[in-house]
């Protein structure tokens, strides 16, 4: 089985989208200026909107370097910044974690060892807890964007 193993980014899409704005813009100008009927005032304002393309061109490239999408930010800091605490007891587990949403948008699974908890905004994670294979879910609770499970 084939995998893409190459990195999208934000300079490879306006090397494609770029250059057709360019021609674009250069052919209404061109245009408007047959329309007007001056032959040496259009060569002149064509030269001006060219220099003007090129230079807003190097600028957009020039932010398209340095910056992440906006998509991988928000990703990488919702999976670095999410904690969560797991207290072991001798015949309980207690599970505390802040999730987003409203409670009724909240679902939560235990399915062979495997916590599996869902919110609003896409957020989703699976947590693998040790020695609760045979264990449920006993209490629920959900109070200001903090959930507490109890699970026996």
């Amino acid at each position: 089985m084939a995998s893409y193993k190459g990195a999208y980014s934000n300079e490879q899409s306006l090397n494609f989208v770029i250059p057709i704005i360019v021609i674009l813009f250069l052919g209404i100008i061109y245009i408007m200026t047959q329309r007007a009927d001056s032959g040496f005032v259009s060569f002149i304002l064509i030269g001006a909107a060219a220099l003007t393309m090129f230079y807003w061109v190097k600028v957009l490239k020039k932010m398209a370097k340095n910056q992440k999408p906006a998509y991988t930010q928000a990703r990488e800091q919702e999976t670095k910044n999410w904690v969560y605490d797991l207290i072991k007891g001798e015949e309980e587990f207690v599970f505390v974690a802040e999730v987003p949403g409203p409670e009724d948008k909240i679902t939560v699974r235990l399915v062979d060892g495997i916590l599996y908890i869902r919110g609003t905004s896409g957020f989703s994670k699976e947590i693998p807890i040790e020695g609760v294979k045979e264990m449920q879910i006993f209490d629920f609770k959900y109070k200001n964007g903090v959930l507490t499970l109890r699970i026996k």
